[in-house]
This record gives C-alpha cells, sequence and structure tokens, in this order.
C-alpha cells in the first residue's frame, strides 16, 4: 500500500500493475510527465534573451549613475522654512538694492516710451540683481545634487543672462548685438574678471599658484573657438577680388559654413563636460599634482591692504587655504591610530559620525525653483526692454553700438560674477576664480555662440561666425596674451595689471570705433 503522500494516483497505479501478466513489461508514466514535444517543433532562440539581459543590465547601469548624480556629496542639514527662505534671498548679497529698478524701468518704458536712454540706464541697472539672484538660486539648487549634476547645473544656468539677452536680440534681428555682446562677455572674463583677480589676490601674497594643466588645456579650447571665428573671415577675404567672385552666394557659403562649424562647437563642448565633470574632474581639484604653491610676501607687504596671518612667517611659502582646511579639519576629526584600537580600521566611530559637517541650504526646494522661474521670467521681459532702447539710444551718435556691445552689455550679465571671483582671489582660492572667468569664457565660446548660431538657423536667421574684423582679431589678441600670463601657472599684481590695462585699451578703441556692416544686414 503506497504512503499517504503518494497519493490516490500512485495507489491506483500499483493496483493495476499487480492484475497483468506476470510476463510483461511494465512502463509507469507518472501523471506530471509532459508529452514528447513534436518534431517539427520550432526550438527557441536564446539571442533574445541575451538581449533582454543586456539592455536589463544597461538600465540598471544608467539606474546607478543616476542615483549617483543626484546624490549630493555631504548631507543636507533640514530645509529652512519659506519665511526664512524669502529672508535668505532678501539678504542674499548688497546688489538687492538695485532691485528697485524693475519696476522703474518698465514704468518708464510705458509711459516715456521715447526716452531711449533712460529706458536702457534702468534696465541695465535692474538686470545686474537678477543675474546675481540666478546664480545664488543655481547655487542652492546645485546643493541638494551630486558634484556632476551640480556642474551641469552651473554649466547650463552660469550664463543664462547672456543667452537670454542674445535670444532676444537675434529674434528683433539685432544681428550686430548678438555678436559683439558674446565677444564682449568673452573679452570682460580674460581681461577684466581674470585682470582684477590677480591683481587683488596679488595686493595680498607676492605669488598665487593654480593648476596649470587644467589652465593650458582651457587655454587650448580658447585657441580653438578663436580659429572658428577667424577661418570666415579668412575665408571672406581670400575670394575678395577674384574675377569669378560673387557676393551673394559666397555669402551663403559663409552662412552654410558657420552652420556646420557651430554643430562641431557643441560637441567640442560637450566633450569637455565629460572631460571635466567624469573622466578628469580631479584635475580641477585645488589638491591637483601640478598645483602651483602660493608665496606670502618676504618681510614687510608694501600694500598692507589686508593684516597678515599669524602662521604666515617671512618668505613662507603657503598653501592655498581651502586644501589646508581640509588637512586640518581631517586631522581634527581622525583620530590618532593608537587612540582606540578596539575600532576596526576603516569603520566611522561615533564621534566622526557626529563631527561631521552638514550642508545648510539657505532655502527649500520649493522656493528655490519658483525663484528660478521669476528671475528668468524678469530677465527675459527686462532684457528685451533693454535690447527695444539699443537702437533709439545709439541713433544720436553719443555712442554706436559697438560700444555696447562689447563694453556695456557684458557687464549686465557679469558683474556679479566679477564679485565672486575677486572676493575669493583674495582668499588665494584662485582656482576658483580662474573657474569663473575661463570657465565662463569657454561656455560662452563653445555653447552660447554656437547655439545662438544654430538657434538662428532654426528661427531662420542669417546669423553667422563672420563677426566684425576688429572684434575677430581682438579676441585672438586677447587669449594669446593670456594664454602667455597663465602659462606658468603662478600669477602676481602685475600680471593682473596688465590684462586690465589691455581691456580699458579696448574700451578706448570700441568708443571710436564705428564698426563694419554686416553681410547680411536685413533679416
Amino acid at each position: 500500500m503506497g504512503s499517504l503522500r503518494d497519493g490516490p494516483s500512485e495507489m491506483a497505479h500499483s493496483t493495476a500493475s499487480s492484475s497483468r501478466a506476470p510476463n510483461a513489461v511494465e512502463e509507469t508514466f507518472p501523471l506530471t510527465q509532459r508529452s514528447s514535444a513534436p518534431a517539427n517543433r520550432p526550438r527557441i532562440s536564446t539571442s533574445g534573451s541575451k538581449r533582454q539581459k543586456k539592455s536589463l543590465n544597461w538600465l540598471a547601469k544608467f539606474r546607478r549613475a543616476a542615483t549617483l548624480m543626484a546624490q549630493p556629496e555631504k548631507r543636507i542639514a533640514k530645509a529652512p522654512t519659506v519665511w526664512r527662505s524669502i529672508q535668505a534671498i532678501v539678504f542674499a548679497s548688497w546688489l538687492n538694492v538695485l532691485l528697485v529698478f524693475i519696476p522703474i524701468s518698465w514704468a518708464i518704458n510705458f509711459t516715456l516710451p521715447d526716452h531711449d536712454t533712460l529706458i536702457f540706464v534702468f534696465t541695465f541697472l535692474a538686470i545686474i540683481p537678477l543675474a546675481k539672484l540666478l546664480a545664488f538660486a543655481t547655487d542652492e539648487l546645485s546643493l541638494r545634487v551630486g558634484q556632476t549634476l551640480a556642474g551641469l547645473l552651473n554649466a547650463t544656468l552660469g550664463n543664462a543672462v547672456e543667452l537670454i539677452v542674445s535670444v532676444i536680440a537675434l529674434a528683433k534681428c539685432q544681428l550686430t548685438i548678438v555678436q559683439s555682446s558674446l565677444v564682449g562677455s568673452i573679452l570682460s572674463n580674460l581681461l577684466l574678471v581674470l585682470g582684477m583677480c590677480f591683481f587683488a589676490g596679488g595686493l595680498r601674497f607676492s605669488e598665487q599658484g593654480f593648476g596649470q594643466s587644467a589652465v593650458q588645456l582651457n587655454s587650448s579650447l580658447l585657441t580653438i573657438s578663436v580659429i572658428a571665428v577667424l577661418l570666415p573671415g579668412a575665408f571672406h577675404m581670400a575670394l575678395q577680388g577674384q574675377p569669378e567672385y560673387d557676393e551673394l552666394s559666397t555669402d551663403y557659403n559663409i552662412l552654410k559654413t558657420s552652420h556646420g562649424v557651430a554643430i562641431i562647437l557643441l560637441f567640442i563642448y560637450a566633450s569637455y563636460l565629460v572631460f571635466q565633470l567624469f573622466s578628469h574632474k580631479g584635475l580641477y581639484d585645488d589638491d591637483s599634482g601640478d598645483m602651483q604653491q602660493t608665496k606670502a610676501y618676504a618681510g614687510h607687504n608694501p600694500f598692507r591692504l589686508h593684516r597678515t596671518r599669524r602662521n604666515i612667517t617671512d618668505g613662507e611659502t603657503v598653501h592655498s587655504p581651502s586644501s589646508t582646511h581640509d588637512r586640518e579639519a581631517a586631522t581634527t576629526l581622525s583620530p590618532p591610530a593608537d587612540a582606540n584600537p578596539d575600532v576596526e580600521p576603516g569603520t566611522n566611530s561615533i564621534a566622526s559620525v557626529e563631527t561631521e559637517a552638514l550642508e545648510q541650504p539657505l532655502m527649500n526646494l520649493a522656493v528655490c525653483i519658483w525663484l528660478l522661474v521669476v528671475v528668468t521670467v524678469l530677465v527675459a521681459v527686462t532684457a528685451e526692454f533693454l535690447v527695444d532702447s539699443i537702437d533709439g539710444m545709439t541713433s544720436s551718435g553719443l555712442i554706436n553700438k559697438e560700444f555696447v556691445g562689447i563694453i556695456l552689455l557684458p557687464i549686465v550679465g557679469n558683474a556679479a560674477e566679477h564679485v565672486t571671483a575677486v572676493t575669493v582671489s583674495v582668499k588665494d582660492k584662485l582656482t576658483l576664480s580662474l573657474g569663473v572667468a575661463v570657465g565662463s569664457s569657454i561656455q560662452i565660446a563653445l555653447f552660447v555662440i554656437p547655439f545662438i548660431v544654430t538657434l538662428g538657423w532654426i528661427m531662420d536667421k542669417p546669423l553667422t561666425l563672420l563677426f566684425d574684423p576688429l572684434e575677430s582679431i581682438v579676441l585672438f589678441l586677447s587669449v594669446l596674451t593670456v594664454n602667455y600670463v597663465v602659462q606658468d601657472g603662478k600669477s602676481n599684481w602685475l600680471e593682473g595689471m596688465i590684462l586690465m590695462c589691455l581691456y580699458m585699451i579696448l574700451s578706448v578703441t570700441f568708443w571710436y570705433y564705428p564698426g563694419t556692416q554686416g553681410i547680411f544686414p536685413n533679416c
């Protein structure tokens, strides 16, 4: 008799087999056995399952990468309330005093539309604090994401004001203003901002060091952008005077060439982001291997603008405060090797966890996003009034469009960055200053300019890379000068003075330069 777990089927099978002839061949077929497959049934291919596994692995890697990008570097403390966030916005910078010019400029634009100079001045002053608030909101948003995503945010929103002004000017067919304002932004960052950083830091330190490899790489990228600007001009000059020269066909060939070069520049900028944020992000740190050391003045500081620190002796080499602070913090937080032998190496003690610093945000996430949206809208509306007033202001002949685009408009978007870069350079954080000045120039040269050219292609606006001849030459000479200044990885106050004086020379030149008419004056 079968056991209870064999079930009734096994017992019935046993009874049937016992009643058969003894010489019969017995074959048992359990009820769970599957019938044999037919011979012509197709076999299941494993290639589909392999492709599915690969897609699942790729999806898992993408999720892990997205999680790492969204995870902040430091733990975030509790977000402040809405009221505290609004207070942080109000007291973020002393430039917020200029916010009063926003309603004033709007009121003048609607009540006194013929006073273009007055409208330009007040809209000019109104956009400066908006650019600062936009940078403030971007920094607060970057605290809540990983280092890579924070870098992408800063790269995208770092020149948002210049991008907005350029898009509005492009929509209104102000092609000369678009080109001159973008070239002026590069010149102001490379000469004025960088020169002020070198000069201000040189008043406190005899020599300031920075990463040589990263700066040389940035100089190479700027050189590539200058070549892209100079080639259409050479294209145009090479064909002039030829018997088969056709001006109209040459102009359209230059336009097509500009579109192709713009796509290549955007690809270079994407590669630069991958290099900076993924593959070689350690190259842009303060503790990179080729970081030059900062030196204090030997003996008495002749400028006496800042009190000398107590740990600086005559001729002593001073490291960057950021790296020094990190080393001191590591020494303070990490216990000695024999302090607690019961704690295994590689584990965090309770004291180290408690002393871990939290990143304190100044705004909560909702207020931060709303600030970005509101400021962007305010910048767009105010910039439209600003662009509309340029023609009326320059028609009097007291000031020309070249000076407005090259000198005045870059101050609108870069004033807040100027203050930040100079402030941190005095604290011997010159790497951060270079990131603001040179990094912003790279963004404009490799991203904003080709993006605007591509956008003009989409909007059917004939914007080319054929800039004014004097603008192209000035841009080339400025990049060449900056390359010579930073090639040794050190700076002093005289180098800063040279860069600032060069910018003053350019300001005087463009004040009297009337400019030339582009190949497509009417779009």
